[in-house]
């Protein structure tokens, strides 16, 4: 379908996810832009939740939410953020982890993990990992029944997605992973980085000079980056893949939802048509973003 009219009003602002000289963008001025946060106002409310701390799992910085003011076990759903693997934090998410935690009924932990170019591959995966197992040794601090599940968005679906993988190479059991429009394939060749590639918000340049900056030298095809390269799906837990349609990312994403089928996991794949990349984080400038957060939130109950 045509692009949705926020999408269309959004990509004719911002047309590039950041809109700028990717030559000019030194440590220097990327450290400034993770200072600044021009859409803050548009990231959704804040509610204030009865339970709100800084920890730590191992060494990576955490935020943990909860809505419930019981002091009872509940599920727990790992959250991490979005970004290219360069920009975001647990700050500049809170309300999408407030949000998680009020539409879900768990307990979310959101992961403040370390961020490239100072932190090259695999720091972010094995960051998310080292979370995901906290929360599993844990138990009694996270206030969790047992139950866990992964969620993440762009950058944030690839780390979710690689540590469902690793989990389940280690014999824990995941509820669920939800991935919202992930990057699962850094090779970059889908129908959809050529359709997409320039005017639609992160373009194709773009998601290059993040991988570039991320796993500098890396083998694109090793799972831990490019999960879609793994060569058996089988065993990994059930999983909700959304995507964008006019986003760079769309046929990754959805090519992963084919292969875990195929691999006989349960999975539920939903297109949110007119839409562009970024739409889930920024409730204030898209509609379509609470109908997506409420999708996930249904689906995460369900399998939690």
């Amino acid at each position: 379908m045509p692009l949705h009219p926020q999408a269309r009003d959004y990509v004719a602002l911002y047309p590039s996810d950041l809109n700028t000289d990717l030559a000019t963008l030194d440590l220097a001025t990327i450290q400034e832009m993770r200072a600044q946060d021009g859409f803050a106002a548009y990231r959704g409310p804040l509610p204030k939740l009865p339970f709100v701390r800084d920890e730590l799992a191992g060494e990576v910085p955490i935020r943990i939410y909860r809505a419930d003011p019981g002091d009872g076990l509940l599920p727990v759903v790992v959250y991490f953020h979005g970004g290219g693997w360069v920009f975001g934090s647990v700050r500049r998410n809170d309300a999408v982890g407030r949000d998680l935690a009020v539409r879900t009924g768990a307990v979310v932990v959101s992961a403040d993990y370390r961020l490239a170019p100072e932190h090259p591959f695999p720091a972010a995966a094995d960051d998310a990992w080292t979370v995901v197992r906290d929360v599993f040794a844990r138990p009694a601090f996270y206030q969790s029944n047992g139950s866990v599940a992964v969620v993440g968005d762009s950058a944030g679906g690839n780390l979710a997605a690689v540590a469902a993988w690793r989990a389940a190479g280690s014999g824990i059991r995941l509820a669920h992973q939800a991935l919202v429009y992930p990057v699962l394939d850094v090779a970059m060749d889908t129908p959809s980085y050529r359709a997409y590639a320039k005017g639609y918000g992160l373009d194709a340049a773009e998601m290059a000079w993040f991988a570039a900056r991320y796993a500098p030298g890396a083998d694109p095809a090793d799972p831990l980056l490019s999960p879609l390269r793994l060569p058996d799906l089988t065993g990994l837990p059930p999983a909700t893949v959304l995507t964008a349609e006019y986003d760079v990312l769309r046929d990754e994403g959805e090519h992963y939802a084919r292969r875990l089928a195929d691999a006989g996991v349960p999975v539920e794949a939903r297109r949110f048509d007119g839409a562009v990349h970024g739409f889930f984080g920024l409730p204030g400038l898209f509609d379509q973003a609470a109908e997506a957060r409420q999708y996930i939130a249904e689906r995460l109950r369900e399998h939690l």
